[in-house]
């Protein structure tokens, strides 16, 4: 399954259009990384454990975006576009991690 953040795929031709297909991961933040990442800022550098927390959910929402291209029947992923959202629970109850992959799904040739 080829998927890109382009429109087009040089030298192959979009031959069918199978609509917009999507991919979710929503990862739970706990006390530990928060902790860990909040003593990161305070010090500078990067936290591990938040961009390893990233990686994953890039890596589940681009394959179940996947997933549901090739259920329509496509080869193809075009047009990707990742977004990264932190979504606060409320009165320290802790954060998760929102991670969302659209594209539009096609058969190239």
């Amino acid at each position: 399954m080829l998927v890109t953040t382009t429109d087009v795929v040089e030298g192959r031709r979009v031959t069918r259009y199978l609509g917009i297909v999507t991919g979710e991961a929503i990862m739970g933040g706990n006390f530990i990384k928060d902790f860990l990442a909040n003593i990161t800022e305070v010090i500078g550098g990067r936290s591990g454990a938040y961009e390893g927390s990233l990686r994953k959910g890039k890596e589940i929402a681009l394959r179940e975006m996947s997933e549901e291209a090739q259920k329509l029947g496509g080869n193809a992923v075009i047009g990707v576009d990742l977004e990264y959202s932190a979504v606060e629970l409320g009165e320290g109850r802790g954060s998760m991690l929102m991670v969302t992959a659209n594209g539009t799904a096609v058969v190239i040739e």
